[in-house]
């Protein structure tokens, strides 16, 4: 009755949609995590394909509204380009090392907006 899914399909689908991120300089960037959602019937990679949906969401957000914060303050709130840098990769990598570790439990980033 219980479907079982293959533990390695399930790292490798789930810590690519979650990677997908660190290509996010391109559009084209959340088309694999929005592929993985649509071809995987695993329920755990379908939520992190989910989870990495939004967090590009949030991302680009967050981007413009920190362009447009330097863009106002002629490039005095730089430091805070290097802030967000370091808390994009690092929620990314976290996601990664997580999805890896635990392959039967999908990952949640902090302090985003879910629209989906």
């Amino acid at each position: 009755m219980y479907e079982t899914f293959d533990s390695d399909k399930r790292k490798l689908l789930s810590a690519l949609s979650h990677g997908a991120i660190f290509f996010s300089g391109t559009v084209i960037s959340v088309g694999v995590p929005i592929a993985i959602l649509l071809v995987s019937d695993d329920p755990v990679v379908k939520d992190n394909a989910k989870e990495a949906i939004n967090f590009h969401l949030n991302v680009w957000l967050y981007e413009a509204i920190l362009g447009f914060l330097l863009f106002i303050s002629l490039g005095l709130l730089f430091p805070l380009a290097g802030i967000w840098f370091l808390w994009h990769w690092g929620l990314t990598i976290w996601a990664i090392i997580t999805c890896l570790g635990n392959p039967d439990q999908s990952f949640r980033y902090p302090f985003i907006f879910r629209l989906l």
